[in-house]
C-alpha cells in the first residue's frame, strides 16, 4: 500500500492505536480524582517535588493553586509539558494496581507482532509524556499485555517538537539516520500531523477509528485513509 515498503512505522496513540475516549473519559478523570490525595500526601516528597516545581512558580506555590491550575489546563486540553509529566506520575499508580489498562484496537497487537517479525522498527510519537507512553504500552489489553519490548523509541513534544510541524518529524528521523525518511510511515488520526510528516519526506496515512471526529472535507481525496492496521 505504501509507495516504498516502510522500515519504520511511527505511531500516534490517541485515536490511532487506542480510542480517544480512553484518554478523555478514563485517563483524564482518573488523574483529576487522584490529584487531591496525591498533593496532600506527596507535596514534600522529593520524588514528587520535581513534578511540582516544573509548574510556573505562581501555580506551584500551594496545593490549591496547583490543583486549580491543573483543572483549568485539563478543561481546555492544554498540552503543557509539565502537565503531561504530572499526569504520567498520577497514572502510574492506576496502571500498576490494575485500575488502568490501555484498550488497544484489536488489530494493533497482531500488527506489532508481524512488524517485529518482519524487522520493521516501531516508534511512538505522542503529545503524552514519554513516561505516560511507556506506561500505556506496558499495560494493555493485548496478549502479551506489555508491548514495550517491540518498541524501539519514543518521542513527545518535548524531545521532538509540536506534532503539526514538519521540523519535528525531521528531528525524529535524524535520531535514526540509518533509515531514510521516505522509508518511514507515520500513522495518525490528525490530518495536520499527517501533512507535516509528508512535508518532512515521510509516507503518512490517516487512521480513521470509531469515535474519531469526522475528517475534514477533501481529506480522503488528498490522503490515504485506513480504518484498521490490517489494511497495511
Amino acid at each position: 500500500m505504501a509507495s516504498t515498503t516502510p522500515r519504520v512505522v511511527l505511531l500516534d496513540i490517541e485515536g490511532t492505536v487506542c480510542p480517544i475516549s480512553f484518554v478523555k473519559d478514563v485517563l483524564f478523570p482518573y488523574a483529576l480524582e487522584a490529584l487531591p490525595e496525591t498533593l496532600r500526601t506527596q507535596w514534600h516528597n522529593p520524588e514528587f517535588i520535581k513534578y511540582r516545581d516544573a509548574f510556573p512558580p505562581e501555580h506551584a506555590a500551594s496545593q490549591d493553586a496547583l490543583a486549580d491550575h491543573v483543572k483549568d489546563l485539563m478543561s481546555r486540553d492544554v498540552k503543557a509539558s509539565y502537565l503531561k509529566s504530572l499526569q504520567g506520575y498520577l497514572w502510574e499508580t492506576g496502571y500498576h494496581n490494575g485500575q488502568l489498562k490501555a484498550p488497544l484496537f484489536p488489530d494493533v497487537e497482531p500488527k506489532f507482532t508481524s512488524w517485529t517479525k518482519d524487522g520493521v522498527r516501531i516508534i511512538i510519537y505522542s503529545s503524552g509524556s514519554l513516561a505516560a507512553q511507556k506506561l500505556l504500552f506496558r499495560h494493555t489489553n493485548g496478549n502479551p499485555a506489555d508491548l514495550t519490548p517491540a518498541i524501539a523509541d519514543y518521542f513527545d513534544t518535548v524531545n521532538a517538537g509540536l506534532k503539526a510541524e514538519a521540523s519535528s518529524y525531521e528531528r525524529i528521523a535524524a535520531q535514526h539516520t540509518d533509515i531514510p525518511a521516505d522509508e518511514w510511515l507515520f500513522l495518525s488520526d490528525n490530518v495536520k500531523e499527517v501533512e507535516a510528516a509528508k512535508r518532512a519526506g515521510m509516507q503518512s496515512f490517516i487512521v480513521q477509528r470509531p469515535g474519531n471526529a469526522e475528517l475534514p472535507e477533501g481529506a480522503r481525496e488528498q490522503h490515504k485513509v485506513v480504518e484498521s492496521f490490517a489494511e497495511l
